[in-house]
C-alpha cells in the first residue's frame, strides 16, 4: 500500500518521496534468496546456520519488511556471547534505503526482543571503518567501552573466499 507520494511542482521532476509502511518480523529461511544484497552467498549461507541457532531459541533474526514481505533490513541477536545481555550482530539495510529510519526500527526491534527475554543490556560491535554505522549506535544510546579485533570469511566477485581482518568497537546499552 502506497501511503503518499511527494514531487517538486513543476514537470521536471525527477525525485519523488515515496512512503510505504513496514513490518519487523522473524526473518524466514525462504526469505534468503531476496536478501543478496546484504552480503555474498557465503554470507548468506552463514546466515541460514544462524536461523536454525534462532529456531533453538540461541538467537532472533530479525528482518525489516516491505507489505508483500520483501526484507529490506535484516540483522539478528546472539543470546550465547555475553551473559546477561543480547548482542547485535550482522545488521544490514538495503543500501539504496541507508539513511531513511530502517535501521533505528530494526535495532529498536532488536532491543525489544532482548527485553522480552528478562534481559537489560544491548551490546553490538562495529567496525573502526565504519563511523556511519557508529553515529547511528550512539544516536540511540550505545557508549563505547573497549576495541577488540574480529574476522570473518569473505566472497569476492570471483568466488574466492578470504579472510577480512578488522578492528571493532565495542558498545553497550542498558536497556
Amino acid at each position: 500500500m502506497l501511503r503518499d507520494v511527494t514531487t517538486q511542482s513543476d514537470t521536471t521532476a525527477t525525485e519523488a518521496t515515496v512512503s510505504i509502511p513496514v513490518q519487523v518480523r522473524d526473518l524466514l529461511p525462504q526469505d534468503l534468496p531476496a536478501c543478496t544484497w546484504s552480503g555474498s552467498a557465503t554470507h548468506l549461507r552463514h546466515v541460514e546456520r544462524e536461523l536454525a541457532r534462532a529456531a533453538a531459541g540461541e538467537a532472533d533474526y530479525l528482518a525489516v519488511c516491505t507489505p508483500v514481505g520483501v526484507p529490506v533490513a535484516i540483522g539478528g541477536v546472539d543470546y550465547q556471547v555475553s551473559e546477561g545481555a543480547g548482542t547485535l550482530w550482522q545488521l544490514a539495510v538495503l543500501p539504496a534505503l541507508q539513511s531513511s529510519g530502517l535501521g533505528t526500527l530494526l535495532v529498536r526491534a532488536a532491543e525489544g526482543r532482548i527485553r522480552d527475554r528478562g534481559l537489560h543490556r544491548a551490546e553490538l560491535a562495529v567496525e573502526e571503518d565504519n563511523p556511519r554505522a557508529r553515529a547511528l549506535y550512539e544516536r540511540l544510546g550505545y557508549v563505547a567501552y573497549g576495541r577488540e579485533p574480529d574476522a570473518w570469511d569473505e566472497e569476492g566477485p570471483d568466488g574466492s573466499v578470504r579472510r577480512h581482518e578488522t578492528m571493532c568497537v565495542l558498545m553497550g546499552k542498558n536497556l
